[in-house]
């Protein structure tokens, strides 16, 4: 099981007793209409099925999903996930955090910590994310943490009815090793 301390964040598995955080945190319109897989409004109790189904894929060794937990408080303030092709030795990171908790840092303090994690550990070759280009401080997030510009798709994916052009980003290991 793995389980990671950052300055100021403990990442962590999912636990049933996060249910009630997540869909709280989840339950929000302004994070919805910027990520690609939070539905709006969030189904009621969806969140354990939700939280169940990030396990099975982490038993399965093909995702692995954090609670991302404030360690002074332990609340639990959004959620990263790594998404591995092993047959590629390539992983995606995807990540949300709760609208209270925007603006401070966390998102880019657990992606460079999964980037070292998927590096380091899982020995893998690629790590990418994508982001929607209207999501400005998720694209800030990513130059940050060091994944760098690889192109946009135009009207790439279809969220609520709207066409949304998405941008990728992304790192090879030997372009990590030269920056850590």
């Amino acid at each position: 099981m793995f389980m990671f301390e950052t300055d100021r964040l403990v990442l962590r598995p999912f636990e049933e007793k996060d249910a009630p955080a997540v869909q709280t945190l989840t339950s929000n319109i302004e994070l919805a209409r910027t990520t690609l897989h939070i539905p709006y409004p969030y189904p009621a109790g969806y969140a354990t099925h939700w939280i169940a189904s990030c396990k099975d894929r982490l038993k399965k060794g093909n995702s692995y999903s954090f609670a991302i937990i404030l360690k002074e408080t332990t609340e639990l303030v959004g959620c990263i996930t790594l998404t591995v092709a092993l047959n590629h030795k390539r992983g995606e990171i995807a990540y949300w955090i709760g609208k209270p908790y925007w603006h401070n840092g966390y998102a880019t303090e657990a992606t460079i910590r999964i980037i070292e994690f998927a590096f380091h550990q899982l020995q893998l070759n690629r790590v990418w994310a994508c982001v929607m280009t209207k999501n400005k401080a998720s694209i800030e997030v990513m130059k940050k943490s060091g994944l760098l510009y690889e192109g946009t798709f135009p009207q790439h994916v279809l969220k609520w009815e709207q066409y949304e052009d998405v941008s990728y980003y992304g790192i090879l290991k030997d372009q990590y090793e030269k920056i850590s």
